[in-house]
């Protein structure tokens, strides 16, 4: 019977604390949890590249110079 006693004494002890412990945390930082819940982020744009995209026009073909190439069982 001291047993059982002792053991709801120190679990009724044991949870009253914790209980204050979660009252008081929620009196004392209440300001805080509600700007956290009503904090909308600062839309940031998205980055907006400015590219130049170049095509140069196909200029007349120009005659190209060949040289020899080397004919034979060598060349490969």
């Amino acid at each position: 019977m001291m047993f059982t006693l002792i053991a709801a004494t120190l679990f009724s002890a044991a949870f009253l604390l914790a209980m204050g412990t979660i009252m008081w945390m929620f009196a004392h930082y209440h300001d805080k949890m509600v700007a956290a819940l009503q904090f909308e982020p600062i839309p940031h744009n998205p980055p907006v590249y400015h590219l130049r995209i170049r095509r140069p026009r196909p200029r007349a073909a120009q005659p190209t110079r060949r040289t020899a190439l080397p004919l034979g069982a060598m060349a490969a």
